[in-house]
């Protein structure tokens, strides 16, 4: 089990529609040693962004949501997008964990500056490598 000292744990935003699936990640990074924030629907994963200021995104890329009267807030895409034009997402990557075919958002993922992503059902330990990996590749944020 990976470990950080406390108060240093790498903060990760999930972001699935799939209460199953958002708990089973959520638990998974708190086991390794991350702390994990949960988002179901497009207005939570924006005011998470803004609130919790994470270190990663595991980004779902269909959020349908019943109470979403525009559709707009379904797409993961225009989900980041929005958030990085109010700037409470330039800089953090996302992995893209949906599943949607891979073929069928390569290029929009591509755009997006995305260059991972998983099918569901996800190979935990490839998941959690990924995360490592780009998480180790990460600057340290200042300390405020």
């Amino acid at each position: 089990m990976q470990t950080n000292p406390p108060g240093n744990a790498k903060k990760i935003l999930v972001v699935d529609d799939n209460p199953v699936v958002l708990k089973a990640m959520y638990f998974l990074l708190r086991n390794h040693g991350y702390e994990a924030v949960m988002a179901a629907t497009g207005a939570d994963t924006l005011a998470a962004l803004r609130r919790d200021k994470p270190d990663l995104i595991l980004l779902d890329l269909d959020l349908p949501d019943p109470g979403n009267v525009s559709n707009a807030l379904h797409d993961g895409f225009i989900i980041m997008d929005w958030a990085r034009r109010m700037g409470s997402a330039e800089n953090i990557p996302v992995i893209i964990v949906s599943g949607l075919a891979p073929e069928d958002y390569k290029a929009r993922a591509a755009a997006a500056g995305i260059t991972i992503f998983f099918r569901k059902p996800v190979d935990n330990d490839k998941l959690l490598a990924a995360v490592r990996d780009i998480l180790l590749a990460q600057p340290p944020k200042p300390v405020a």
